[in-house]
């Protein structure tokens, strides 16, 4: 058996435990009940992970772990050679931000030493619990840790673009990923149906725009008609009995308002023209075009802070709606993570 084949399989396993909790299917072991437990507290110990995120989370994952899109993944890459002791230093804007991560690392054989974000510490040692009770070779592949990180040979460190200066200068005699702020942009022509922009609505909206991949600008054409999009986005207008996000958006109309900024808002979202690629919470900026020519020249200008763009009109884009969906070959900031890990 390789070690790719148990991977497939430690994977796939999980993958089907994930489907079971989100299809309430009935299984022969308590882990669809640890794993409800585990949402209770990942939700309790952070404001954002609500109810609803958290499922969508977990039915995404349980949609990308099966054997054929495992093993597709997989099958690009050499089997590990040797054990790499890697270090990874986790973000918490969104729940299992790091499962990516811990899965190459597993994959590519090495041994983990993770350091959690505050915000999000019970959802990821959950998952390393029930892999190592189905692979027990994995047992002491990973270890969490609140100390300093000091015996590593390679590292994936991810925060803000103020961390990122920070995590250069730490690791800088190692091989790393230093992963920075990252943005989804959308780019619209004034065409799109209204399935077109529900499904963008739930680009910005899910995670309550936190995610890297969240669309948090807007490229429309000059004389854009916001009318249709606020149409669409009333499906959301329940984010505002989200405290947390009340509080942002009462806090940031406020300070757009005494700026006398130009605003569209709707009760419970904002979009704003700015440049800026990254938007705070409850708003999304947006800028005009004339000629979607001068758009693609800028998506090449701004690729570095740029995770994905979702678009009808311009190539390679993602389509409405699919920003949520990173396939497992989908890896943060375009960085192969698996060709990174098995280097030599």
């Amino acid at each position: 058996m390789t070690k790719h084949t148990q991977s497939i399989q430690a994977f796939t396993t999980l993958g089907d435990l994930l489907k079971d909790y989100i299809n309430t299917k009935k299984r022969n072991d308590d882990w669809t009940e640890k794993l409800d437990n585990a949402l209770v507290s990942a939700s309790s110990q952070n404001k954002w992970f609500t109810k609803e995120n958290l499922h969508f989370c977990i039915a995404v994952w349980g949609q990308n772990l099966n054997e054929n899109d495992i093993t597709e993944w997989l099958s690009a890459y050499t089997e590990p050679k040797k054990s790499t002791r890697l270090a990874l230093v986790m973000a918490g804007n969104i729940p299992l931000v790091g499962l990516h991560d811990v899965i190459c690392g597993l994959a590519s054989g090495c041994s983990i030493e993770a350091k959690l974000s505050s915000s999000d510490t019970i959802l990821l040692p959950f998952i390393v619990d029930f892999l190592t009770s189905v692979m027990p070779d994995w047992k002491d592949k990973v270890r969490f840790t609140e100390e300093k990180l000091t015996t590593y040979d390679k590292v994936i460190a991810t925060g803000s673009n103020n961390t990122a200066r920070y995590f250069e200068y730490y690791f800088k005699k190692k091989p790393h990923i230093i992963r920075k702020t990252r943005n989804g942009i959308a780019v619209l022509d004034g065409k799109e149906t209204h399935k077109d922009l529900a499904s963008l609505c739930q680009d910005m909206m899910q995670y309550f725009g936190l995610g890297c991949r969240s669309v948090s600008h807007l490229m429309v054409p000059e004389g854009y008609d916001f009318n249709d999009l606020f149409l669409a986005l009333y499906e959301h207008k329940d984010l505002i009995q989200h405290n947390a996000y009340a509080n942002n958006y009462d806090y940031n109309k406020a300070v757009y308002l005494m700026q006398e900024q130009e605003l569209l808002e709707n009760g419970f979202m904002m979009f704003k023209i700015d440049e800026g690629l990254n938007s705070p919470i409850a708003c999304v900026h947006y800028s005009t075009y004339i000629d979607l020519k001068d758009v693609k020249q800028r998506l090449e200008d701004q690729k570095e802070a740029i995770q994905c763009v979702v678009s009808n009109c311009v190539e390679d884009a993602l389509s409405f709606g699919q920003t949520q969906y990173p396939r497992l070959g989908d890896y943060a900031d375009h960085v192969d993570t698996m060709a990174f890990l098995l280097k030599k």
